[in-house]
């Protein structure tokens, strides 16, 4: 029988293509920190592309159904075959599926002229293309427990084309169901499979650092307690975002997810960055869930769209970002272990964060603050294609090439 091994060093083309974290990653990257020099540059009345979506649209899309999308495709194309021990897409396959995704940043970015639909069609090909890979994989796979994550995906690609939906009618698409629906898928991701790696990753790292407290084991009962509570905070929002209710809801949610990080012994990580990033990038998801509460109820200085970036940026940002560093190294037969750069790298990304919360909480700074968040974007992430790109484009590790990371049945 082929292995994944075999199957690997029987592909002559680009080394790019040998496994689907390479190009994903890679591509999401570069796609992140080109759109936030785009949208800077917008803000500053600079030159614009002949965007698909008005403005605020855009960058609302570029950044939850373009760099997210990538990243989900590029951690489930890696991550599937050692749930379902099937092989992984290699090749030109790889590099369709890729293109697919390249295609809809252009069709988002410079299909000013093109009819809504044809955009929308373009860019929803590869995450349905996607959907149907994984579905057939884990059939194929009997791996039921992770159809969870299908319909999670299922459900990303929903709030994707509803948003072109409501940005075709001319509605406030940044605002709309679409982009909660988008956006609530995934924090679910989040929630359900950094439930899963997080306190695996941090057990496997302390269990070598001597005796302590060690993370409870993933998905016991307040687990799936939070999870539950999460979701109903999240249908309640998408469906009535400024309701009291709703507020209620995502405050209990941000308490209950709290409760469950501290579980997971964080505070034990401080010594290896690849492992606290982990923990401070799940810190994002009850953040940002207390933060829209308090922003449905007690309107003030902190509006929805601020608080909406601790999510946003912070969560889908940071949570991203610590898996694509941890999967390229582990994959590439690199330590695991984050080096000063790579620092450099993650604090950046919180910097951004922090300066996009600060200028919706001072508007009068608005400007700078954004100039700031902007620039800690750019460096996060050009920084990860500069300092990844070339593991990613170079032919892996033989001892790597057996490594499973992402051993979830």
């Amino acid at each position: 029988m082929t292995t994944t091994a075999e199957q690997i060093r029987a592909w002559r083309g680009p080394a790019l293509l040998t496994y689907g974290f390479r190009p994903f990653f890679l591509g999401a990257a570069v796609w992140a920190a080109f759109a936030m020099v785009v949208w800077v540059s917008v803000l500053a009345g600079g030159p614009g592309l002949p965007l698909a979506f008005e403005a605020t649209a855009w960058h609302a899309h570029a950044f939850l159904f373009g760099y997210l999308a990538a990243v989900v495709a590029g951690f489930l194309l890696t991550a599937v075959p050692n749930w379902t021990g099937r092989l992984p897409i290699v090749g030109w396959p790889l590099g369709g599926l890729f293109g697919l995704w390249l295609a809809g940043r252009l069709a988002v970015s410079f299909g000013g002229g093109l009819p809504a639909l044809a955009v929308a069609v373009i860019d929803l090909a590869m995450p349905v293309a996607l959907a149907l890979v994984i579905a057939r994989e884990i059939v194929a796979g009997k791996n039921w427990r992770n159809l969870i994550v299908l319909a999670m995906l299922a459900t990303f690609i929903v709030g994707n084309a509803l948003f072109h939906l409501e940005a075709a009618r001319g509605g406030l698409a940044a605002q709309g169901h679409g982009l909660r629906i988008g956006l609530g898928a995934a924090m679910m991701m989040i929630s359900v499979i950094g439930g899963r790696i997080i306190p695996s990753f941090t057990r496997n790292w302390l269990v070598r650092q001597g005796p302590g407290r060690l993370p409870v084991p993933p998905m016991q009962g307040l687990d799936r307690l939070a999870l539950v509570v999460l979701l109903a905070a999240l249908l309640a929002w998408v469906v009535a975002p400024g309701a009291i209710p709703t507020g209620a809801l995502l405050a209990l949610a941000g308490l209950a997810h709290l409760v469950r990080l501290g579980r997971w012994a964080g505070e034990r990580t401080g010594s290896e960055p690849l492992v606290w990033v982990l923990h401070a990038g799940y810190a994002f998801l009850p953040l940002g869930a207390l933060a829209l509460a308090g922003a449905i109820l007690w309107p003030g200085p902190l509006t929805v769209a601020a608080a909406q970036h601790l999510w946003m940026a912070g969560a889908v940002g940071l949570m991203t970002l610590a898996v694509m560093t941890r999967a390229t190294l582990g994959h590439t037969g690199q330590p695991l272990t984050a080096g000063p750069a790579t620092v450099v790298v993650y604090l950046a990304l919180v910097t951004a964060v922090a300066a996009r919360l600060a200028a919706g909480l001072w508007p009068a700074l608005a400007g700078p603050l954004q100039a700031v968040a902007g620039t800690g974007w750019v460096v996060a992430y050009g920084g990860f294609a500069l300092l990844y790109g070339p593991l990613l484009r170079r032919a892996r590790a033989a001892r790597a090439a057996r490594q499973g990371l992402w051993r979830h049945r």
